[in-house]
């Protein structure tokens, strides 16, 4: 377990003390840390319904991955790839959650495009993202595009895509972060991760 993390510790590109402050490009995110808690958040369901964050994770240990939003097809891969390997998750005792600043009413489209069995939630005011330590200020070039794309409330920020592993609790046990969004965390790497976890 021990080597597993330290080998991805050395792919992540930078750590740093969390605030909720907004960074203004994704290089300078400062991430809640390995062994903190992730915050309480009000999140919303494909049904525009509100859920709290700690009600989510009481549920199950939690595989979390918060991505850019359904107009992304960086993210769209990735949550297909995750997707793959549900059963396996599933088998393991975790749950799998995603989250992205994507209004809710684009939440159907992204499951139903990725044939996804797992919830997505919105995070349309960015609250979570931001008291994370993951969320950057939109880059212009996004704020004409965004809108031709998305239905609903455009965000303001975006999140350095992002995979956690959460107890019930809420603490953080492992977490993959990288500002480059086309560079994420392997299904296989995933699974590896978790089956050396200790988990309640």
């Amino acid at each position: 377990m021990k080597k597993i993390v330290s080998t991805l510790f050395s792919l992540l590109l930078f750590m740093g003390v969390a605030t909720a402050q907004i960074a203004d490009k994704a290089e300078n995110v400062s991430p809640l840390l390995i062994g903190e808690k992730i915050p309480e958040a009000t999140l919303t369901t494909t049904k525009g319904e509100n859920i709290q964050l700690s009600k989510i994770i009481a549920e199950k240990p939690s595989v979390v991955v918060f991505y850019r939003g359904g107009w992304c097809p960086f993210c769209n891969m990735h949550l297909a790839e995750i997707g793959k390997i549900e059963k396996e998750i599933l088998d393991l005792g975790y749950q799998i959650v995603a989250i992205s600043p994507d209004d809710y009413v684009n939440l159907q489209n992204t499951s139903e495009s990725g044939k996804l069995n797992y919830q997505l939630f919105s995070d349309a005011k960015g609250d979570l993202l931001k008291a994370t330590g993951i969320a950057f200020q939109l880059p212009p070039k996004y704020k004409e595009y965004l809108p031709t794309k998305t239905k609903g409330k455009v965000t303001e920020v975006l999140p350095v895509p992002t995979l956690m592993v959460l107890d019930r609790k809420g603490t953080i046990l492992f977490e993959y972060i990288n500002p480059d969004f086309k560079q994420r965390i392997s299904g296989k790497l995933l699974l590896a991760v978790l089956k050396n976890l200790e988990i309640k």
